[in-house]
């Protein structure tokens, strides 16, 4: 098998729902299942259908074709044992040796537009006499939280026009299923499934489910299950009583959409458009994130403006404009919650890059209408900052920005456990201030008063943000809100003031020793360490407990997306000829490359280990992780095809994994 048996396949549905799993079969984490629903899109997921048991009796006996994990570390049955190979294009698909001369193919497929999954089941070779059979793994449980037996659950059935229905804890959530296939009821509870991934994580693994009845197919044709959340417009996409005509109509509409992408990058960037209301953001990652505001603009560079696809900037931004509150964007929306968290400086800053870019880049997609909408959330933020707002966010009398107040996370570097600010930051840091500059250049080509305060803010950074000594950029200036105090800690933030943005904020001889400290210290073939090997708060690796890992979150672990701005600030300070480029693309993308078969399958994760060797962390699918490589593919691929094949067709340039 080309993966390994703990690498994580991913499927979405475009509504914030998904489907996910482990190449060998077995469901390591809570959040692994074949529905996972959004009730409100994006938010209010549920899983509802967390596993499948699936074996096939025939004249040889038993043969079982999924496997599940439990207390005490047992793994039972063994269908991983038959499993001979497992490949993602265009879908998830395992492969089992049931006898010598019959193999079964199981498939799983997502629905775009609809929380959806269809199962397909085909037999090839000798399959006489042998029937499938199928169990699925039910849940009626919040997102986060873990099933547990409980007589109050509901697992009566609903059966009306061939689906078989449940709402196991909540009428919201109702599941349907249907099938080419017979079921019988006969429910039960699957006790003590144990999640290795949550164990490690310190947090609780262990969970039962409800399995409401048996499904069961003869292999004369293939067996289909459709898994759904009940709602009309799953019930009308699908013909319960022709239900094989149907999927198979699906599969080939899922198969011309998904062969229609560029690439399997593209492709993948794709899982993390979704819907809200009426408009489009981003899902930060799979499978636990939400949307939030600094991770949507950041990866919509890559998902969006790299990729051409100038029609979702515009709505992700419409979506956005009117949310600008005293010049701040919230930077999440909690499920359940009725107003979203304001709690990052950079949030709105990076939302002026991203439309600086589309109106600089793609005008005609713009309506007077819409262009006015975004120039006024631009203008708006910019004018909120700069008269100040929440959390001590100011402009200073140097023209530069100043943020924090105690107890409060406001850039990137946000882990906070209980009352504390792991990495504060608190006063000037260096890459607000590129942010800040960055966004008055945009908001002075829409009025042009701006420009003088971005000047002040100019010879400001220039001034007072060199650090001689260390011959690299202080990380903040103004510590604490005490002129002249510094933290010259060497972190990747500077990349934003060394030419991660259109400006290289330094003298071009002082930035390319930055940028020089920052390559030897910071980078790694995963991405870019969040602190210096030598600073004695680094630590090594990210693992733990919630409290062990978000202490070290920013303390030297490694962050693929950094790679972005590293690149683009290697070619501003070294030069944008072909050449140079395709230096940057073997010896900073290119290894980068082989994760993309090691976690999340043709994805990027959100972190990795600062040390060898590398092992990832965090979420296995990460929006702005896999939206910066597209977006360094995309610039160099115009390079690398006059000389070499495209980097974009990921599927064959990967590197093999060490």
């Amino acid at each position: 098998m080309k993966y390994p048996g703990n690498a994580e396949w991913l499927e979405t549905d475009g509504l914030g729902g998904f489907a996910s799993g482990s190449a060998d079969g077995i469901r390591r984490r809570r959040y692994h299942g074949l529905l996972v629903a959004a009730l409100d899109p994006p938010g209010d997921r549920r899983p509802l259908v967390k596993g499948i048991e699936l074996w096939l009796e025939g004249p040889a006996g038993r043969s079982d074709l999924s496997a599940q994990r439990y207390r005490g570390d047992v793994t039972h049955p063994r269908g991983d044992n038959a499993l001979v190979d497992f490949g993602v294009e265009p879908w998830p698909t395992f492969r089992y040796a049931a006898a010598p001369d019959l193999t079964i193919s199981q498939e799983v497929c997502m629905v775009r537009g609809l929380p959806l999954v269809m199962i397909r089941v085909r037999a090839e070779g000798h399959a006489q006499g042998c029937t499938l059979h199928a169990r699925l793994l039910l849940s009626g449980t919040d997102f986060h939280g873990l099933e547990h037996e409980d007589a109050r659950v509901d697992l009566r059935p609903q059966v009306e026009a061939g689906f078989v229905s449940f709402a196991l804890r909540d009428s919201r959530a109702r599941v349907a299923l249907a099938s080419n296939g017979r079921y019988v009821h006969a429910p039960d509870w699957y006790r003590g499934f144990l999640y290795e991934e949550e164990r490690a994580r310190g947090l609780d693994s262990e969970e039962d489910l409800a399995s409401p009845g048996e499904f069961s197919w003869t292999l004369n044709e293939a067996a289909v299950l459709v898994l759904a959340h009940d709602t009309p417009a799953t019930r009308a996409a699908v013909d319960a009583l022709q239900v094989r005509e149907s999927v198979e109509a699906l599969f080939e509409r899922e198969r011309t959409r998904r062969a229609a992408f560029a690439s399997s990058l593209h492709r993948a960037a794709d899982a993390y458009v979704v819907q809200r209301g009426a408009g489009s953001t981003i899902i930060a990652g799979y499978p636990w994130f939400g949307d939030w505001g600094r991770d949507t603009f950041i990866a919509l560079r890559g998902l969006g403006l790299a990729t051409g696809c100038f029609d979702l900037v515009r709505d992700v931004l419409l979506a956005w404009a009117d949310l600008v509150s005293q010049g701040m964007l919230p930077n999440r929306f909690a499920d359940g919650a009725d107003v979203p968290e304001f709690n990052a400086v950079d949030a709105a800053l990076w939302y002026v890059v991203v439309a600086g870019e589309l109106f600089a880049r793609a005008a005609a997609v713009l309506s007077e209408v819409d262009r006015g909408r975004i120039a006024r959330a631009i203008l708006s933020i910019v004018a909120g900052y700069s008269s100040g707002t929440r959390h001590g966010i100011r402009c200073d009398r140097d023209g530069l920005l100043a943020a924090g107040e105690p107890g409060v996370q406001l850039t990137w570097m946000d882990a906070k456990i209980g009352d504390w600010v792991v990495t504060p930051r608190t006063g000037k840091p260096v890459e607000i201030e590129a942010l800040w500059i960055h966004a008055l250049d945009v908001a002075a080509t829409l009025d042009a008063h701006w420009a003088p305060q971005r000047d002040l803010a100019l010879r400001s950074f220039s001034e007072k943000f060199w650090c001689e000594e260390r011959g690299y950029l202080y990380d903040v200036i103004d510590v604490e809100h005490v002129s002249g105090r510094t933290d010259a800690s060497l972190r990747p933030n500077q990349l934003l003031a060394l030419g991660g943005l259109s400006r290289v904020l330094v003298p071009d001889d002082r930035a390319r020793r930055a940028l020089a400290a920052v390559e030897g210290a910071l980078l790694t073939p995963v991405g870019l360490r969040s602190l210096a090997p030598d600073d004695a708060r680094y630590s090594a690796h990210y693992a733990g407990g919630p409290r062990d890992r978000d202490a070290v979150y920013h303390q030297g672990t490694v962050w693929p997306w950094l790679l972005g701005p590293f690149v683009d600030a290697w070619l501003a300070l070294h030069g944008q000829t072909a050449p140079r480029q395709r230096e940057a693309y073997e010896r900073f993308v290119k290894p980068l490359l082989a994760h993309l078969d090691t976690a999340g399958i043709g994805h990027v994760s959100e972190v990795a280990d600062g040390d060898v060797p590398h092992t990832p962390g965090g979420c296995p699918f990460q929006a702005w992780s896999v939206g910066e490589l597209l977006r360094l593919a995309v610039r160099l691929d115009a390079v690398r095809r006059s000389t070499d094949k495209s980097l974009l067709d990921a599927r064959n340039e990967r590197p093999a994994a060490a």
